[in-house]
C-alpha cells in the first residue's frame, strides 16, 4: 500500500513538473495527464476541444528515461501544438462510410447521379485520410517539431549542444526499446536529421566565433 501511494505521488509530481515546462502562453489551455489506455504510446497530444489540448504520457515507460530525455520529448509535443500539427479526429472516416454505403445503395436502385455523388464523397474522404496518414508528411512534421523542441530547450536554459545531445540520446533509447519496426524507423530517421541539424549548428557557431573581433 505504501509503495502504491509513493508511486502515485511520484507520478503526480512528474506531471506537475512537466506543466512548468510549458511556455507561459500555453499554460492556460494545455493539460498534462497520465494515459489511462492499455499499451498507449509513450507520449502524444490530443485535442479535447477548440481551445483545449491534452498531452498524455505513459508514466510507466516514461520513468525509464532520464530527465533531460523526458524534457526534450515533452518539448517535441509542445512544438507540435505550436506548429498546429496535432492529429485530429476528423470527418473523413464517417464520410467514407457514408459514401460507401450510398454507393452500394445507388447501385441497387441504379441512380447514376447519386452514385456519382457517393463515389465523389468516397474519393475526397479517402484522399484526406491518405494525406493524414502519409509517412513522409508525418516524418517532416516530426523533424520540424524536433527543431522547435531544441529552440524551446534553449529558452528554458539548455545550451544548444546539450539540447541536441539530450534529444539524440532520447532517440537512441527509444530505438533500443521500440519493437515496432515502422516506429523504430521513424526514430532512426529523426535521429539522422537531428545529427545533420547539430552539425550545421556547430558549423554556424564556429563561423560566428571566428568573426568576433579580438579585444
Amino acid at each position: 500500500m505504501t509503495y502504491v501511494t509513493s508511486s502515485a505521488r511520484a507520478e503526480m509530481s512528474e506531471l506537475r513538473r512537466l506543466k512548468t515546462l510549458l511556455p507561459p502562453e500555453l499554460q492556460n489551455w494545455v493539460m498534462v495527464e497520465g494515459s489511462t489506455e492499455i499499451n498507449p504510446p509513450l507520449i502524444r497530444c490530443e485535442e479535447l476541444g477548440r481551445d483545449e489540448v491534452e498531452i498524455q504520457i505513459d508514466l510507466a515507460k516514461w520513468e525509464n528515461l532520464a530527465i533531460d530525455q523526458r524534457n526534450l520529448l515533452f518539448w517535441h509535443e509542445v512544438a507540435r501544438i505550436q506548429n498546429d500539427t496535432i492529429p485530429r479526429e476528423g470527418w473523413e472516416m464517417a464520410a467514407l462510410a457514408i459514401g460507401l454505403g450510398g454507393a452500394v445503395g445507388e447501385l441497387w436502385v441504379q441512380d447514376g447521379l447519386l452514385l456519382l455523388l457517393a463515389l465523389s464523397l468516397c474519393g475526397i474522404s479517402g484522399y484526406r485520410l491518405w494525406q493524414k496518414n502519409n509517412g513522409e508528411r508525418k516524418l517532416k512534421e516530426s523533424i520540424e517539431a524536433d527543431e522547435k523542441a531544441i529552440a524551446l530547450a534553449t529558452r528554458f536554459g539548455y545550451t544548444l549542444p546539450n539540447a541536441y545531445k539530450s534529444l539524440g540520446s532520447a532517440f537512441k533509447t527509444l530505438i533500443e526499446q521500440t519493437p515496432n519496426r515502422r516506429q523504430r524507423k521513424q526514430y532512426e530517421s529523426r535521429l539522422q536529421a537531428l545529427r545533420r541539424s547539430a552539425s550545421k549548428a556547430k558549423e554556424k557557431m564556429q563561423q560566428e566565433k571566428g568573426k568576433r573581433p579580438l579585444r
